[in-house]
């Protein structure tokens, strides 16, 4: 059952503990309000500032589990607090561990601040959770896919086009990489696990990834140096460096060139236009 008047307080004061800057806004000039407005959470959240407004005035119907998930996402929880905040909607909490999709605090605020920079969260088998719009321009949306096409090894076996970004002479490391990467996950996780599935899926609809499959390799590591062919600034050399959240197995990617090559400026190029395309 929900407890409106706990809910409505735990959501104001963490609304109220939380500052423009600690979740990549402005400031702005005249600022009164402590902490942040309802309608920079609303924003946040992905829902309308009236929706979330309710809420805090504990008014209107019991909040979603994907409401409630999206509100905790918004207001950089824990994973305590958003257990704690799913409990006062009258839900279950979500799983906690390698299969949860909450993004840590800590890993939000690194991502608030790298704005300008290609930078993503991808769960451990490669879903993207949260991308910056220097990545979007990058790599494109990878945030709206469903299903098993979440996952960038599934969409590289099963989807032709998720191969054009990348130059043809790494198109047979990566297919090793994927698939030795899924066996790791999947031996790890369990043969009931989501990565199992994934597995089965990719047996019956890719003969290449049956091929690998087959040869057992494992431990096929990622080059640090990815090299992308981008259809608006050319070829581009990136360095990847990882964070790794060892609590819900989510590594934060991001991409940076070295100075002075045309990849810096390719990229400083796509940085500034964003998702728009080049006239």
């Amino acid at each position: 059952m929900i407890d409106r008047p706990q809910l409505a307080e735990f959501l104001r004061r963490r609304r109220e503990a939380l500052q423009p800057e600690d979740v990549g806004m402005p400031r702005g000039q005249r600022r009164r309000t402590r902490g942040l407005r309802r309608e920079e959470v609303a924003v946040l959240c992905h829902m309308s500032t009236d929706y979330y407004s309710r809420l805090e005035q504990q008014r209107g119907p019991q909040p979603s589990e994907q409401m409630i998930a999206s509100i905790a996402q918004g207001l950089h929880l824990t994973v305590a607090e958003r257990d704690h905040l799913f409990r006062l909607a009258g839900h279950q909490p979500p799983a906690r561990g390698p299969s949860s999709e909450h993004v840590s605090p800590g890993m939000l605020r690194i991502l608030d601040r790298l704005l300008d920079t290609p930078v993503e969260i991808v769960t451990e088998l490669g879903e993207t959770l949260r991308q910056t719009p220097p990545m979007v321009a990058l790599v494109g949306d990878r945030t709206r896919y469903t299903g098993p096409a979440r996952s960038t090894g599934y969409r590289w076996f099963t989807d032709p086009t998720s191969r054009e970004l990348h130059v043809p002479e790494d198109h047979a490391f990566l297919s090793r990489m994927y698939a030795a990467g899924l066996r790791s996950i999947a031996a790890m996780r369990g043969p009931t696990s989501r990565a199992a599935e994934l597995a089965d899926l990719l047996l019956e609809r890719s003969e290449e990834f049956a091929t690998l499959w087959a040869d057992h390799e494992i431990g096929v590591e990622p080059d640090e140096v990815k090299r992308y062919d981008h259809p608006e600034v050319g070829r581009l050399e990136l360095n990847c460096q990882v964070l790794f959240d060892p609590h819900q197995s989510h590594r934060l990617l991001v991409y940076t060139a070295d100075p002075g090559t045309e990849s810096h400026e390719r990229l400083q190029v796509l940085s500034v236009i964003g998702t728009q395309q080049l006239t």
